[in-house]
C-alpha cells in the first residue's frame, strides 16, 4: 500500500458517515417504535417544525435528501395528516409544506426526546470539546458547500 492510500477506517468522510448514521439509527428506532416515523419523515418534521413552512425543493436543501426521499416522506406525513399543502402562488408548480396542529403536538412531543438522545450522545465530550465539535462541523459544512459551487 501506497503512502497516499488510505484504509477506509481512516477516511475522515466515511468516519463522518458512519458517525452520523449510528446516531440517525439510534434515534431512528425510538421515532420508530413509539411515533411511527422513520428518519426522513422525522427531518422533514423537523425543518418545518424549525422553519414553519417550505417547498419540497426547499426542504430537499434543507435536509441534504434527495427529491424521492423528501417525496416519500411528505406524502407520508400527509397520510397521516401531520403537515398540510398549500398552493404556492409565485410557482404553480410546487406546494407549501406546513405542520398540521396535529404534527406541532407531535413535533412538541418528539422535540425533548430528540435533545435527550442528542444529550446522551455528546455527553462524552466536555463542554470544551463540545463547543469545538460544533465550530469544526460548521467550517466543515461550509468548505463542502463552497467546493460545491466552484
Amino acid at each position: 500500500m501506497t503512502e497516499t492510500m488510505t484504509r477506509l477506517a481512516e477516511f475522515m468522510p466515511y468516519r463522518i458517515s458512519i458517525t452520523s448514521n449510528a446516531i440517525s439509527d439510534l434515534i431512528a428506532r425510538e421515532y420508530r417504535s413509539r411515533f411511527g416515523l422513520k428518519i426522513a419523515e422525522w427531518r422533514v418534521m423537523a425543518v418545518l417544525g424549525d422553519v414553519g413552512e417550505a417547498t419540497q425543493r426547499e426542504l430537499v436543501a434543507a435536509t441534504r435528501m434527495d427529491k424521492v426521499a423528501v417525496n416519500r416522506a411528505t406524502k407520508a406525513l400527509g397520510e397521516r395528516a401531520l403537515i398540510q399543502r398549500a398552493p404556492n402562488m409565485s410557482d404553480g408548480r410546487s406546494h407549501h409544506l406546513a405542520l398540521t396542529d396535529t404534527g406541532r403536538a407531535l413535533y412538541a412531543e418528539i422535540m425533548p426526546l430528540a435533545l435527550q438522545m442528542e444529550t446522551q450522545v455528546i455527553q462524552v465530550l466536555d463542554p470544551q470539546e463540545q463547543a469545538q465539535f460544533s465550530r469544526m462541523l460548521g467550517k466543515l459544512l461550509t468548505q463542502a458547500d463552497s467546493l460545491a459551487h466552484d
